[in-house]
């Protein structure tokens, strides 16, 4: 199935950045591969069970999210978009419903600007998470460093 990207506005997408020390191909592989991913994806807290990772456009990425409340948070996403090392895009077939797009910048020779963007069909879709969701975007991109730590050690 072809999936276009959202054309979004300002009121209908979260955005969130970071520099992190590591290089554009460490970060890519830290989100490309499960193995990689599984250990950091979410925030504080959380684990994750992968059902599938078919990591081409098109692939699905069946998983659940563990949270610390004990809550299980099922995921359905597919890949629409891949350009290695630079771009990684799904679409959520799960609710709350958006797209994420994240690319990948070198800054320097051993950083690499991230940046992340949920994308949504409305304002009023974007304002139902937007007030806690940039916190926790902010743990996801902590919990990513750590990971990158221990791939660069």
């Amino acid at each position: 199935m072809k999936t276009d990207l959202i054309i979004a506005t300002p009121d209908c997408e979260i955005v969130s950045s970071r520099i992190v020390n590591a290089s554009i191909e460490i970060v890519y592989s830290a989100w490309s591969k499960p193995e990689n991913l599984k250990n950091w994806w979410g925030p504080a807290g959380f684990t994750n069970t992968f059902n599938e990772f078919d990591f081409r456009e098109g692939g699905k990425w069946s998983f659940i999210m563990h949270g610390p409340d004990k809550g299980n948070y099922a995921n359905e996403c597919e890949f629409i978009k891949i350009n290695n090392p630079s771009l990684i895009a799904w679409k959520r077939y799960s609710k709350p419903l958006f797209q994420v797009v994240v690319t990948f910048e070198e800054v320097f020779e051993s950083k690499t600007q991230i940046i992340f963007k949920m994308l949504f069909n409305s304002p009023k879709e974007c304002d139902k998470i937007k007030k806690f969701v940039i916190d926790k975007n902010e743990e996801v991109f902590d919990r990513l460093e750590n990971e990158l730590i221990k791939l660069t050690s």
